[in-house]
């Protein structure tokens, strides 16, 4: 059983969700940073990000990104060296689509997130 909660999906359902990476290889006060290694199909857990964060490709991979509440996968291509930034937002899955182990660093920006104090973002 994980500890990252449940939600709902469009039949009513409920999801379990798990962590947005597979291993914590580094944290402080400011963020976050995890390790995300997929295999060709392998996928990462339904999951919700709390925290704004970047994504930055070791190895690249053709990838799938499912959202719980439906709609058209986006397919997306991650080259080595690439980096994303994304806010927090739907519930998702991520499936390596491609044919090539995929390897990346997510790091949560916990300061812009769960640990942003109310009105500090305003200097």
């Amino acid at each position: 059983m994980s500890n990252y909660g449940h939600a709902t999906a469009p039949d009513g359902s409920q999801v379990e969700l798990g962590a947005v990476g597979q291993e914590i290889v580094f944290e402080n006060d400011q963020v976050r940073v995890w390790e995300i290694s997929l295999a060709p199909g392998e996928q990462q857990p339904w999951h919700h990000h709390l925290n704004p964060y970047l994504v930055i490709a070791l190895e690249a991979a053709d990838n799938r990104i499912d959202a719980l509440a439906g709609g058209d996968p986006r397919l997306v291509h991650e080259a080595v060296g690439g980096v994303v930034y994304r806010e927090p937002g739907e519930v998702h899955m991520l499936t390596n689509h491609g044919t090539t182990r995929y390897r990346s660093r997510l790091v949560e920006l916990k300061c812009l997130g769960e640990n942003l104090v109310a009105g500090e973002g305003e200097r």
